[in-house]
């Protein structure tokens, strides 16, 4: 019963923060920016590879947010709504690096090569470090994926690709991971 308390309290205090953004609250945004834009920063960092892109596409997101508040419709979901507005800049900033995603219909993929993850002892660190050495079309759709939790789907329309070509793109980049991990070991 207190969790669900908890969480009546916290949409409750959500909804009054937007309301007063919408009023122009200068404050209001200066806690909405505090209270998401940690979360937002690391969804930029995994997505462009880079702290300065990271950090020149969180400000633009939040400067969208800041002025689109009235569209939002349910203020219960402004998490969810500004991680939206988040990776819709993260894509536009790799569109504008041309990234490129290979578009494969049918290409036979191997299957997963069976590997003993105990034989391993790598870190967290390697494995960033590795997601991040990516291509920026394997490591979009790996975040996407992995972190951001879209489906196939839902991340083939965002990058106006075919669902093969993320699925593919997912498993290669996968691969390369395990790979640049192995090399580390």
């Amino acid at each position: 019963m207190q969790a669900s308390a908890k969480y009546l309290n916290q949409t409750i205090e959500t909804e009054h923060l937007v309301a007063r953004c919408r009023k122009g609250d200068v404050r209001a945004f200066k806690e909405l920016y505090n209270a998401y834009s940690a979360a937002m920063y690391n969804i930029c960092l995994r997505m462009t590879g880079n702290v300065n892109d990271a950090e020149d596409t969180l400000q633009e997101a939040f400067i969208q947010v800041f002025k689109n508040i009235e569209r939002l419709e349910n203020a219960a979901t402004v998490s969810a709504w500004i991680k939206r507005i988040v990776v819709n800049h993260c894509l536009n900033q790799l569109r504008k690096k041309k990234v490129y995603f290979e578009d494969v219909e049918e290409i036979e993929m191997p299957e997963d090569d069976k590997i003993d993850e105990h034989n391993y002892a790598f870190t967290v660190d390697t494995v960033k470090q590795a997601i991040q050495t990516l291509p920026d079309g394997y490591r979009t759709v790996l975040n996407l994926y992995l972190f951001e939790d879209y489906s196939h789907r839902e991340i083939a329309g965002m990058l106006n690709i075919s669902e093969s070509t993320v699925k593919t793109q997912y498993m290669r980049a996968k691969e390369k991971v395990r790979q640049i991990v192995k090399l580390k070991m």
